[in-house]
């Protein structure tokens, strides 16, 4: 069977997206597993609206389809096709995924006995993350693992500190961020430009 995304394959249906009723649901579920209830407020984060529709974004590195808003998929494929004629490959590790989604991360982080407090130092809780926005791609390049700093001394993370926000994109959580979020030099959200 041809690889999703190739010429003759059918794509997969997009993510299923949080309505209003389930959001209520996850965010309660969230407060329940020890989120807390003044969780945004303290963070400086607010909730994350899901898009409308989806558009396909590429196929990440564990060789699934990855989604993101529209405008956003557009502009993703735009940088992504500047920096391959530049020599930097750009490697989708994530994009969209949903609150319910977020969820099931934490619960499984928990499950493996990691504490709440641990949990958010390095994940947004549910309902707050960016990847909600579809707007969002975590990113590696060929011979740095996926999701580490060390990505910050790839070529590629050179390229975006110069490129990326010519195609709307910027770091999200730079060392120091006022979110308490850890560093994450692979996050990188586009942004609507005015």
């Amino acid at each position: 069977m041809a690889a999703a995304g190739s010429v003759n394959a059918p794509l997969p249906s997009p993510p299923a997206r949080c309505d209003a009723a389930e959001r209520r649901a996850v965010l309660r579920e969230a407060r329940a597993l020890g989120v807390p209830a003044d969780y945004g407020r303290a963070r400086g984060l607010r909730l994350v609206r899901e898009p409308a529709a989806l558009a396909f974004a590429g196929i990440d590195v564990h060789g699934r389809a990855q989604w993101l808003a529209p405008p956003a998929a557009r502009a993703f494929a735009r940088m992504q096709a500047a920096a391959l004629r530049d020599g930097v490959e750009l490697q989708l590790v994530s994009a969209f995924r949903s609150a319910a989604y977020q969820l099931g991360i934490l619960r499984r982080k928990l499950e493996r006995g990691q504490t709440i407090d641990e949990i958010l130092a390095v994940s947004a809780a549910p309902g707050y993350s960016e990847h909600h926005s579809g707007r969002v791609v975590d990113l590696t390049t060929p011979g740095y693992a996926a999701l580490e700093e060390v990505f910050e001394e790839s070529p590629a993370f050179a390229w975006l500190g110069v490129q990326a926000a010519g195609f709307g994109f910027r770091l999200s959580y730079p060392r120091g961020n006022p979110h308490g979020i850890a560093y994450e030099p692979w996050h990188w959200c586009w942004h609507r430009r005015a």
